[in-house]
């Protein structure tokens, strides 16, 4: 009796050790990467699984979006400047077969891709471009990046440059540049004004001259705008024409004296 309630206790724990090892259960973003005997059998997920203890084996493997800081890195960029650079990537999982069985660890191997692509790509344009155009660049290496990958079963998503860190002397380089530039602007624009109202002064100038009396109207505003400020001194501006006429005037009534 005893015997055989020692086997049942066996039994009974061999079955439980046996449903423990052979029993899997997936999650909705996980899946299985199965091995019998070595060999790969299938991909497998989510829900329950059933392996063969000892003969089978399993990967787990998310498929959710992982998401890796590339450290930063000394960039030189096509001007000779040297700067810091990092980034964020987002990738995830498409094949699991692919990623398991084509690279060691899919893992470390993106990110070391993602620095040395990062300082390729980012050494063939001049410091103004990483500056101003991160978007172009962002998408230059998510592209690369993606088509390297491909063959580890791995979709880069999308790429972002954090940080473009610049030397002190250089960023005050660049403040003195900017300074230069809107002083460059402000002159031209200053100079087309000027241009403006040149072009402006002709065009009144050849109504007024159409109408003598178009002038003496213009010399009666002047004089009104003058005379609002009680401060001011008002110097009457006499036509050269009065001034002939009254000096006429004036020879005349001394030749009449005579």
């Amino acid at each position: 009796m005893t015997v055989d309630f020692a086997f049942y206790v066996v039994l009974v724990a061999l079955v439980v050790a046996f449903l423990f090892s052979a029993i899997r259960i997936m999650r909705e973003y996980e899946r299985a990467v199965v091995f019998t005997l070595g060999r790969f059998t299938k991909v497998g997920g989510p829900g329950l699984m059933i392996l063969i203890p000892v003969i089978q084996q399993m990967v787990r493997t998310d498929l959710r979006t992982f998401v890796e800081d590339v450290p930063s890195q000394d960039v030189i960029s096509r001007d000779n400047v040297s700067v810091k650079v990092n980034a964020v990537i987002y990738f995830r999982i498409v094949d699991p077969e692919k990623a398991i069985l084509n690279v060691e660890n899919y893992m470390a191997a993106t990110s070391q891709l993602a620095q040395t692509t990062l300082r390729s790509v980012l050494g063939k344009h001049e410091l103004d471009e990483m500056l101003a155009e991160r978007d172009k660049l962002n998408a230059d290496i998510q592209e690369i990046l993606d088509k390297q990958t491909d063959a580890w079963g791995i979709k880069v998503a999308n790429v972002e440059i954090k940080h473009v860190d610049i030397d002190e002397s250089m960023v005050r380089a660049i403040a003195r540049q900017a300074e230069a530039e809107r002083y460059r602007r402000a002159k031209i624009i200053n100079a087309e004004g000027e241009q403006q109202a040149a072009e402006k002064l002709v065009e009144a100038g050849e109504i007024l001259s159409r109408q003598p009396s178009a002038m003496q109207l213009r010399y009666f505003g002047a004089l009104h705008d003058i005379a609002g400020d009680k401060s001011s001194t008002i110097v009457f501006p006499l036509p050269m024409d009065i001034w002939r006429a009254l000096r006429s005037m004036e020879g005349g009534d001394d030749g009449g004296r005579a």
